[in-house]
């Protein structure tokens, strides 16, 4: 059972940190269009605002899941001590669960950005 669930952290982690990975090349790519935006002095449109509204919803989706994630974690305490289990707050896969809650949102922002970004240097 416990190695079940080490292996399923393992793979969380891993394609969470896939999709992180992408990030400078989503960042190379949106450059040259954030800079012709600011050469028009037109910023805050398009592309830049689209990466700014982004990552703050990001931000704040990952902080909402990582506080939901430990008031689980607080909520199966008693069941888990009762169980006679040692409860996940105190062996540190609630911070586990609670991190990888955090960094999904902005991982699947950046897969999907790189997605998106890939298609449309290749559509034109």
């Amino acid at each position: 059972m416990r190695s079940k669930r080490i292996a399923r952290a393992s793979r969380q982690s891993t394609a969470i940190a896939g999709s992180l990975m992408l990030a400078p090349m989503v960042v190379a790519m949106r450059l040259p269009m954030m800079a012709t935006e600011a050469r028009t002095g037109k910023m805050l449109r398009g592309e830049s605002l689209t990466a700014v509204t982004e990552k703050t919803a990001a931000m704040a989706e990952g902080v909402v899941a990582a506080q939901i994630s430990y008031l689980n974690s607080a909520m199966q305490f008693w069941p888990e001590v009762l169980a006679g289990k040692t409860p996940s707050v105190l062996n540190g896969v609630a911070a586990q669960r609670s991190v990888a809650a955090a960094l999904r949102p902005a991982s699947k922002r950046v897969k999907a950005n790189f997605r998106r970004l890939s298609n449309d240097g290749q559509g034109r």
